[in-house]
């Protein structure tokens, strides 16, 4: 067994169950939600399946409904968002990150299609949309407050706030912006929810204030959670699947993904000091944080139409007549920028989903961010962690391809081994193993050190799949996005003709149907990099290159070193 054939039988596993899943994903049964007429989580001390508790008239609100039947609508500007607030509960809609649109132009491109006469296809320019009131790709981010016991009723997410202004933006120079919504009930109980926007900033901070005017204690609790439809990245590359669901994040259990299926299947209830909720798809995050001092149950739900809650509640708090108190939470929702997200509270970088691996894959990021932040090129730095990778595991490939060289030294005499014992299977192996003792050949010395190597790859590769900041980053010439695949498919035919030049370095099966097989494999594996982003593509032709180098020379060393000993 040789280096190439045990990395080639590997990969093709891996591709077998990444199209399995896939057609998992677009073909099998899908979850169904629990048909629900109750409003959404929030935690009263009736259920634990209510999110409008307050509401007490018997109609029964339709989230997907009640986007129709909107308040107010005040539109936010900042340097990094474009969204809306509801004035019915404050809700957080239709919040398009301003850096991030879903497709670039490519002037290579352009060109190309300008010199044969034609227009270019169109590109959606627009810029990403998390939050989204059409009821196609609901999301929303929700918040309120729930009354305990006789309490004075507390505003929740259908109440409908009042707003002095319908329009804010950050204006230059300007490195904060407060957005102010009121509440008011005719007992006296009053409510200032304010949102706060930052500079440069994917973090909303969302505090309400209440203020007690009746004449007897005010007790209640905030909630906030996030509603959506169940979502999948139907313009994702069909070869790569990412998560998409719920995730939370608690003191005890650390980070924990939470499917759709598991949504349907039954109510997540849990109890944890600090923590996080949220919903993330790849590349994006959206989550809810609670103060992290306090104590907090977090819940699911899945209710028709395929739509789903994620959420937290915070513990009861107890406001004296004539006094105030002030409930406080934050949201991240934007890129999955690990520096950015590590600085806003514990375990949100561990959105980038890297799984058993994250292990390996976190330094291989620090590594990735460290060499871009000399070289400014994201393809550049990804050659820089190829060469840092290949020279750390030198050794191993270097033994690894000695054992090859000895291999295809002693091919052509096997060869004749074969023919000998053509009908004597069992003379045919005794012999060859005692040429490979009397050679000091190991026919498993170029598999081993590769499979040391196996998880650093597949590390690397989701690394490449996972980081945000290689969305559409550009490299050179053509490539101007590393995240999409070639538009010109020259870099997977470069690869294969790599790919093909390494393996008539190898020596070739004895077995003649296996030896034809393993031709057609740079074939194979040439169209499946076809749909393979660029960035993937580039370490590969970059590590087979490097590969190819240390091959010859070793391989020429070993057969000529051993000729001039004979």
């Amino acid at each position: 067994m040789d280096n190439i054939r045990f990395v080639l039988v590997m990969a093709m596993l891996m591709i077998s169950y990444m199209l399995w899943e896939s057609w998992q994903i677009d073909y099998g049964p899908k979850p169904q939600a629990i048909i629900s007429d109750k409003p959404l989580v929030a935690g009263s001390n009736q259920t634990a399946t209510s999110a409008n508790p307050s509401q007490t008239d018997g109609s029964q609100q339709n989230p997907a409904v009640t986007v129709a039947q909107t308040g107010k609508v005040i539109t936010i500007k900042t340097d990094v968002y474009a969204l809306e607030i509801d004035t019915e509960g404050g809700t957080l809609r239709n919040l398009d990150l301003l850096q991030y649109p879903h497709e670039i132009e490519n002037t290579y491109v352009n060109k190309a299609y300008a010199l044969i006469g034609m227009q270019a296809p169109e590109r959606n320019l627009s810029p990403v949309r998390l939050f989204d009131s059409n009821p196609e790709h609901l999301f929303l981010a929700q918040s309120g407050l729930v009354a305990s016991g006789d309490s004075a009723s507390a505003p929740d997410h259908h109440a409908q706030f009042n707003s002095d202004k319908t329009s804010y933006e950050l204006q230059a120079g300007q490195d904060e912006l407060s957005v102010p919504l009121t509440w008011t009930n005719e007992q006296g109980l009053s409510i200032t929810k304010t949102f706060t926007f930052k500079r440069g900033s994917y973090v909303i901070d969302v505090a309400q204030k209440v203020s007690n005017q009746t004449d007897k204690p005010w007790s209640g609790r905030q909630y906030n959670q996030l509603l959506r439809i169940e979502h999948s990245d139907k313009n994702n590359n069909n070869f790569i699947r990412t998560f998409s669901g719920g995730v939370i994040y608690t003191e005890k259990e650390k980070f924990q993904k939470v499917k759709y299926e598991e949504m349907a299947d039954g109510n997540l209830e849990t109890t944890t000091q600090g923590g996080w909720t949220g919903f993330i798809q790849h590349y994006f995050a959206s989550a809810w944080i609670p103060p992290a001092d306090q104590e907090n149950h977090f819940y699911t739900k899945a209710l028709n139409d395929a739509r789903f809650v994620i959420g937290s509640y915070s513990q009861d708090a107890n406001i004296q007549p004539n006094s105030e108190g002030l409930f406080k939470a934050q949201m991240f929702v934007g890129p999955k920028i690990q520096p950015i997200m590590e600085a806003v509270t514990p375990g949100l970088e561990l959105t980038v989903d890297y799984s058993w691996l994250t292990i390996i894959a976190k330094p291989i990021y620090w590594l990735l961010n460290k060499i871009y932040s000399f070289v400014g090129n994201w393809g550049l730095a990804i050659l820089g962690v190829t060469f840092t990778i290949k020279a750390l595991f030198f050794k191993l490939s270097k033994a690894s391809f000695q054992s090859m060289a000895k291999m295809r030294k002693i091919q052509p005499r096997l060869k004749e081994l074969q023919e000998r014992y053509a009908d004597d299977r069992q003379k045919f192996n005794t012999e060859m193993m005692a040429m490979y003792k009397r050679e000091k050949v190991n026919p498993l010395g170029g598999c081993l050190p590769m499979l040391v190597q196996i998880p650093v790859f597949i590390s690397l590769y989701w690394v490449l799949i996972e980081t945000v900041e290689i969305r559409q980053a550009d490299f050179a010439l053509w490539i101007q996005d590393l995240s999409a695949q070639d538009p010109f498919y020259l870099l997977p035919i470069l690869y294969g003709i790599t790919m093909k030049i390494q393996q008539s370095l190898n020596p070739a099966p004895i077995d003649p149907l296996q030896a034809q097989m393993m031709k057609m494999f740079p074939i194979v594996f040439t169209v499946f990099f076809l749909f393979f982003p660029s960035g993937l593509v580039v370490y590969w032709i970059c590590n087979n290159s490097l590969s190819i180098i240390q091959q010859w020379y070793i391989t020429k060393h070993v057969l000529e070193g051993d000729s001039h000993a004979h």
